[in-house]
């Protein structure tokens, strides 16, 4: 009796594997980038709001990975829609233009934050606002082209 459940919790394993992103692919790719920036802002706002002690060093460090992670998800978009479990809505490669601009965008804020965070000594009050146009650049693209 326990062979066959034993065999029967494998292939349900084993299924469960073949549900993932190979993270190679254009997808796989994008995502971990994606994932990546999100920590990296989650902990620059958490610094800045206070739910993590502010450290001026990690969070020019911190602002600095993420100005470089967002210039790298773009590449990683092919020209067709590509196969997959992605949370890109068909806008993304029928409104190119447009989603190349918001991402413009997007690395223009972080370029803007990760350059006055060079500047110390850093000031909430200053960085602050940066933090907010950088949320607001990825909120604005995410409204635009993500499925939920």
């Amino acid at each position: 009796m326990k062979y066959p459940l034993v065999l029967l919790v494998l292939a349900g394993l084993g299924l469960l594997g073949c549900d993932s992103v190979d993270p190679n692919s254009p997808l796989g790719k994008r995502q971990a980038l994606f994932k990546e920036m999100l920590r990296t802002s989650e902990d620059l706002g958490g610094m800045l709001r206070g739910r993590l002690p502010f450290d001026e060093q990690a969070f020019a460090s911190g602002a600095v990975r993420l100005d470089e992670l967002t210039a790298q998800p773009w590449q990683h978009f092919p020209q067709v829609r590509d196969e997959g479990d992605s949370r890109a809505r068909d806008e993304v490669w029928q409104r190119q233009a447009r989603f190349q601009e918001l991402a413009d965008a997007q690395m223009a804020s972080t370029r803007a934050l990760a350059e006055a965070a060079a500047r110390p000594p850093l000031q909430a009050k200053t960085l602050a606002p940066l933090v907010a146009r950088v949320e607001a650049d990825c909120k604005a693209c995410h409204s635009e082209f993500r499925r939920y």
